[in-house]
């Protein structure tokens, strides 16, 4: 193995190899970047719409209502009659929910489109896909996509080689020692910063516990006691020998 190397280096294709890597770099670099090109559109407008849902609304489609005439709807007319002129006027196909009661019907349908027509006049609620920004941020969202979440996945690792093959490209005061060092750390400080400042799962800021104020425990009151009631006199039994005195209230007969 080791006589293999000498003669590589002996050939000069070591030295070949060793001058022109940076060539080579940047030529894969390149060839990268213009794979990426399609993918970064989509994902950078994508990213810039869900940047704005707040401002925009929805991104994958838009809401719509329009107003057309049609001819009166009678009560003479049956429903099958009067649904089919509204669900000619909507042209959005068979409806899933029909309803007609005199010069009313309504519609529904499985897209979330909904119609209303009253008399004469027919009311189209519906949703429209965005023709650009919907498709970019139905590919962005990944999520339950088999397939485009490898396709995702590669073109996550297209962007990590174009990040690090570009550090590498240059030499000298151009290349990593000295500007490239200095853009690389302002590009790292930014979304440092960024997590550090605003992130919910950052420091919570020191609030000052409540005091607790420790009452004195109230001493008991001593409450004095009622003075003692008097005892009732015992009665004294009759001496024996003489009858006991008549009371006329509680007497049955009355005393004699």
């Amino acid at each position: 193995m080791a006589e293999v190397a000498a003669k590589v280096r002996d050939s000069g294709v070591w030295h070949v190899v060793k001058k022109r890597w940076r060539a080579w770099l940047r030529a894969i670099h390149r060839d990268v970047g213009y794979c990426a090109i399609g993918f970064t559109v989509i994902y950078a407008v994508s990213g810039i719409a869900q940047n704005h849902i707040e401002d925009w609304g929805e991104l994958s489609f838009k809401s719509y209502e329009k107003t057309v005439k049609i001819a009166p709807l009678t009560d003479e007319m049956t429903d099958d009659v009067a649904i089919r002129a509204v669900v000619d006027a909507a042209k959005l196909g068979e409806p899933t929910t029909k309803f007609r009661a005199a010069d009313e019907v309504r519609l529904e349908y499985g897209n979330g489109a909904k119609v209303t027509a009253i008399g004469d006049q027919v009311t189209i609620q519906g949703r429209e896909k965005r023709p650009f920004i919907g498709a970019a941020n139905w590919l962005h969202t990944a999520r339950n996509r088999k397939g485009w979440k490898y396709v995702a996945d590669l073109y996550a690792l297209l962007l990590l080689y174009l990040a690090i093959s570009g550090i590498f490209m240059l030499k000298g005061r151009l290349g990593f020692k000295w500007r490239g060092a200095m853009l690389i750390s302002i590009g790292v400080a930014v979304p440092v910063t960024a997590v550090l400042l605003s992130s919910p799962s950052g420091k919570p800021k020191s609030e000052t516990p409540p005091t607790t104020v420790m009452k004195k425990a109230e001493e008991p009151i001593l409450k004095p006691l009622p003075p003692d009631e008097p005892e009732p006199e015992a009665e004294v039994p009759p001496a024996a020998g003489k009858p006991k005195p008549c009371d006329p209230y509680s007497a049955m007969h009355g005393c004699k």
